[in-house]
C-alpha cells in the first residue's frame, strides 16, 4: 500500500523511482540542504528530523530496506529469528573499521542496543523486549527476546538504530556524549567540521567496507533558516539535493520547471508521518474534554490540507496514518467542521463569551520545522478565535521548541508532525504509552495522556504475532484517541525530495535521504 500510495503520487507529479543511472564517477562535492539545523549530529538518544538525516552517514545500521521495506544487509551480513520468535541471531560484517582505526565487533552492537533501549525515545518501546544480548564471538550477536516483537526485524536502519562505538558510548547518558558533535562511526563518510548556524562538512571515508564507495569527495550539510533563500540555493546551484519538501509548497511547481532539477516523492516508505493538534492536558481549560473536542470540531482538516499544505497529503482522522493502511482505522470517527458544535460544547463546559467576545486565552507553539506549521497556527488561531478562545502564537529555535514542550512543559498546546515509522508500536506507540511521559525525553507522551484501556491496546499489539489480532488491538488504541482527543490528528503529509539531475542514485531505498548516501555520485 505504501509503495501504491508513493506511486500514485509520483505518477501525479510526472516522476519515477531513482534507479541506478550509468556508470559511477568519482569525485565532487555534494551540498545538502538540511533545515532546521540538527541538535545533535548521531541518533543514538534522539529522533530530531534533522539529525535522522546527518546520523546515518557516519553512524550505519545493521540493516538498510528497500522499498518494499524488506531488509538488506548493512553492518550485519546475514540475520535469522528462531521459530518462537525470541531470539534473532546476526552475522557481522567482518573486517569493518570505526573511523578511529577501532575494530568493529559485536561489543558495539550489544551496547548500542542498551543504550537505545534505555535512552531513545522509541527505542524504549522498540527494544522492550530485549532481555539480553549475547555475543558469543567478535561477529555475532544475538538479542533474546521475553516475547515476540513482530515489528523488530524492520527496526535496524541506521536512521532509528544507529550503531555506536563501545569504546566511546561505554559508560554514561549518551545524549550528553561530546562525540554526538564529532561523531565517529563506520559509514562512508568521516566527519569534519560542524558550524554552527552554517554546515556541517564530511570527507570520503578512503577505508569503506563498501569500496569502492563512496564516489564522492566531500557531503557538506548546509542550513539556510529563510524558505525563500531555500529555493534560491536549488536554483543557483548553492544545494544540489533536499529531502522532505525543502522549499515552500507553493514554490514546488516553479522549481519543477527548471530543467535542471527534479522531483522525487520515493525515499519515504521508512517515515510515514502525521501532523497533529497535541495538548497539554495539565492545562486547566484543556484538561477538560469537552474544550478538546470543541476544538477539533472548530478546525476544518480540508482547509489546513488545501490551503496551508497545498494538497500533499491525505486527511488522516487518527494517528496512524493512511499510508500503514492495515493498521490505521477505515470507520474512525471523525470530528467534522462544524463551529456551532464547538461554541456549545465550549458554553456547557462553563466557559462563557465575555464582554470582548472571548472565553480564555492560550499560548501556541508550532514546530519550527518548515513554514507549514506556522501556516498551520495561523489557521488554527484564526478558526479559534470564531469561537471565542484567544489564541497568542509564539515562535522559537527548534532546540528551545524542544526544551519548552518536553522538558519544562511549559506550553498549552502545539502542532507538530510525528512519524508513524513502519510499524505503529515503534512510531506511534511513544506518544500515547503513560509509561513513555518523561520530562527531557523529545518526541514522547507531550500531552501526558494516561489511559489504561489505551496502553493495554498498544502493549498487546506490541507482542501479538496474529496479524488479524494486532490489527484489532490498534483500531481499538485509535478509538481511544479519538474518543478521549489528547491530541488532533490532522494530516498525513506527502513529501518531496528535490535535487540536481547531475545528482545520481540518490534515492535507492526506503530510507531515502535517511540512508548512509555512500552509493551516490556526481555526473558533471
Amino acid at each position: 500500500m505504501i509503495r501504491l500510495i508513493c506511486g500514485a503520487l509520483a505518477l501525479l507529479l510526472g516522476v519515477s523511482p531513482a534507479l541506478a543511472d550509468g556508470t559511477p564517477k568519482r569525485g565532487g562535492t555534494l551540498n545538502m540542504l538540511v533545515e532546521p539545523e540538527p541538535p545533535t549530529l548521531v541518533g543514538i538518544a534522539n529522533t530530531a528530523g534533522p539529525t535522522g538525516k546527518v546520523s546515518p552517514k557516519v553512524t550505519e545500521g545493521l540493516l538498510s530496506y528497500g522499498f518494499d521495506l524488506k531488509p538488506q544487509p548493512q553492518l550485519a551480513t546475514s540475520w535469522e529469528v528462531s521459530p518462537d520468535g525470541l531470539r534473532y541471531t546476526f552475522k557481522l560484517r567482518p573486517g569493518v573499521k570505526w573511523h578511529d582505526g577501532a575494530d568493529f565487533t559485536s561489543a558495539d552492537v550489544a551496547n548500542s542496543i542498551r543504550l537505545l533501549k534505555q535512552y531513545h525515545p522509541r527505542g524504549r518501546a522498540t527494544f522492550s523486549s530485549v532481555v539480553d544480548i549475547e555475543t558469543p564471538d567478535p561477529l555475532t550477536a544475538i538479542l533474546v527476546l521475553s516475547k515476540p516483537a513482530p515489528f523488530l526485524l524492520t527496526a535496524f536502519a541506521a536512521s532509528e538504530t544507529p550503531i555506536v562505538p563501545k569504546h566511546i558510548y561505554g559508560e554514561g547518558d549518551p545524549a550528553a556524549n561530546p562525540a554526538n558533535r564529532a561523531p565517529i562511526g563506520t559509514g562512508p563518510y568521516i566527519f569534519k567540521e560542524w558550524v554552527r548556524g552554517s554546515h556541517v562538512v564530511y570527507e570520503r571515508n578512503p577505508t569503506y567496507w563498501d569500496a569502492p564507495k563512496p564516489y564522492i569527495d566531500r557531503l557538506v550539510v548546509k542550513f539556510i533558516p529563510d524558505a525563500a533563500a531555500r529555493a534560491v540555493a536549488f536554483e543557483t546551484g548553492a544545494v544540489d539535493i533536499g529531502g522532505e519538501s525543502p522549499v515552500p509548497l507553493s514554490e514546488i511547481e516553479r522549481l519543477k520547471a527548471d530543467p535542471k532539477l527534479g522531483i522525487e516523492t520515493h525515499g519515504y516508505e521508512y517515515s510515514a508521518s502525521v501532523t497533529r493538534i497535541e495538548f497539554n492536558l495539565s492545562n486547566p481549560y484543556l484538561k477538560d474534554i469537552r474544550v478538546r473536542r470543541a476544538i477539533a470540531h472548530a478546525i476544518d482538516r480540508k482547509v489546513i490540507l488545501n490551503t496551508v499544505w497545498y494538497g500533499y497529503g491525505l486527511i488522516s482522522p487518527t494517528p496512524i496514518s493512511p499510508v500503514l493502511a492495515r493498521y490505521a482505522d477505515p470507520d474512525a470517527k471523525i470530528y467534522v467542521y462544524d463551529p456551532k458544535q464547538a461554541e456549545q460544547l465550549l458554553d456547557e463546559a462553563g466557559f462563557k463569551r465575555g464582554p470582548d467576545g472571548v472565553r480564555f486565552r492560550l499560548t501556541h507553539d508550532f514546530l519550527p520545522y518548515g513554514d507549514g506549521f506556522k501556516r498551520t497556527a495561523d489557521y488554527i488561531a484564526q478558526a479559534l478565535r470564531r469561537v471565542g478562545i484567544e489564541v497568542t502564537i509564539r515562535s522559537q529555535d527548534f532546540a528551545t521548541y524542544i526544551k519548552r514542550v518536553y522538558t519544562d512543559r511549559d506550553f498549552d498546546f502545539t502542532n507538530n508532525s510525528m512519524g508513524n515509522t513502519f510499524d505503529p508500536t515503534i512510531g506511534v506507540q511513544r506518544l500515547y504509552w503513560s509509561k513513555n511521559f518523561k520530562k527531557g525525553v523529545p518526541f514522547s507522551n507531550g500531552s501526558g495522556w494516561n489511559n489504561p484501556e489505551a496502553d493495554a491496546a498498544l502493549e498487546a499489539a506490541a507482542v501479538e504475532t496474529d496479524e488479524e489480532k494486532r490489527v484489532a488491538d490498534f483500531r481499538a488504541f485509535q478509538r481511544l484517541v479519538v474518543e478521549e482527543v489528547p491530541d488532533i490528528t490532522l494530516l498525513s503529509l506527502s513529501q518531496v525530495t528535490i535535487y540536481n539531475r547531475k545528482v545520481k542514485d540518490h534515492t535507492v531505498g526506503a530510507g531515502g535521504l535517511n540512508d548512509n548516501l555512500a552509493g551516490v555520485w556526481i555526473d558533471p
